[in-house]
């Protein structure tokens, strides 16, 4: 055969393979439901319950992932610890300090087993599954709001979720918490819309290249676009000045959110907030279809909460002692906070 003719019959045979190629790719992106917009259809109501932690817990420092078996006998263990019908009152437990303990287990809906991969931390970066350590603006911040919530002078000195405003669970980012774990999402031509059962908020997010920020929001201003298959949202520009978890203003926010099945959807997010941690974290997690309904978090409308602590600490006042009940003498010191 010439070399003219190998070359031919080389070509040929390239020409075939990436034919072949194309055809699976194309296949591939065929099996993913499509909105009558072309886009990836992700709409439906979702859970994101899970019993893996956010951050990798110290026992298991040295284990990124568990066998099967060890990831039952962990679950079998969690879920005996956090039951709120097994603390005593008078001891404390599962993050609860001796006295009251506000809520039976009767009104939780966490998740009872390990997220399917069987990694011991939702946070897959940093490679040691926990948060980066907080930088001092972030501390000064973190003494300044603590300082606030010691003085409780008004609605204002108390946290978002307090306020019934925002909610760490509810996002952004999501994060599985203790209940009201599910999202319902809703597309349109130029908009995604994402309702949290937990607070009851729906987030509006455009489908945009441009941020504006004519009206501040509190889960800030979100825009999305499509990758081949995935959803990607950047988030800036929140109206908060201190979120749940530590997070500054300034927080850039990208969330992913990729088809893995018919009912499940990947959720993978990053922060970057300079004024709060000196580098980025990752992590992800499985959203798993449900039928819903999706109930109403009337948290506002009863918020009776709100005026019980403001009263109880305004007569601990009048009594000479902090709202916590602890005599005025063992305040600490205000820690003086720069806004530089």
């Amino acid at each position: 055969m010439s070399l003219m003719k190998n070359r031919v019959f080389s070509s040929g045979i390239l020409a075939i393979g990436a034919m072949l190629f194309t055809s699976i790719l194309l296949a591939q992106s065929s099996d993913i439901p499509l909105t009558e917009h072309g886009v990836p259809d992700f709409q439906g109501m979702y859970t994101y319950r899970t019993l893996t932690p956010l951050n990798r817990p110290k026992e298991l420092a040295d284990k990124p992932t568990l066998t099967a078996a060890e990831a039952e006998e962990w679950a079998d263990f969690e879920n005996r610890r956090q039951n709120r019908d097994l603390i005593i009152d008078s001891v404390g437990g599962a993050g609860y300090p001796p006295g009251v303990i506000s809520y039976n287990e009767f009104w939780y809906e966490r998740g009872v087993e390990t997220i399917e991969d069987r990694r011991t931390s939702l946070i897959y970066d940093p490679p040691n599954g926990r948060m980066p350590a907080t930088n001092q603006a972030g501390q000064l911040r973190a003494a300044r709001r603590a300082e606030n919530r010691r003085l409780s002078l008004g609605p204002e000195g108390r946290t978002l979720a307090d306020r019934c405003l925002m909610s760490g669970g509810a996002g952004p980012p999501l994060v599985p918490g203790a209940y009201n774990n599910n999202i319902q999402i809703v597309q349109t031509e130029d908009h995604i819309m994402i309702l949290s059962e937990m607070i009851h908020r729906a987030r509006i997010i455009r489908l945009d290249n441009e941020h504006q920020t004519r009206q501040i929001k509190w889960d800030g201003d979100a825009i999305a676009h499509f990758e081949g298959d995935t959803l990607v949202i950047n988030t800036k520009d929140f109206y908060y000045t201190d979120n749940g978890r530590g997070a500054s203003p300034d927080m850039m926010l990208e969330e992913r959110i990729t088809r893995l099945d018919d009912n499940t959807l990947e959720y993978d997010f990053t922060i970057e907030d300079p004024q709060s941690w000196d580098v980025s974290w990752s992590a992800k997690f499985p959203l798993r279809r449900t039928d819903g309904p999706i109930y109403e978090y009337a948290c506002h409308e009863g918020n009776h909460g709100m005026i019980g602590i403001l009263a109880g600490w305004r007569r601990y006042e009048s009594m000479g002692m902090n709202g916590d009940g602890t005599p005025l003498d063992s305040t600490e010191p205000t820690v003086e906070v720069s806004d530089e």
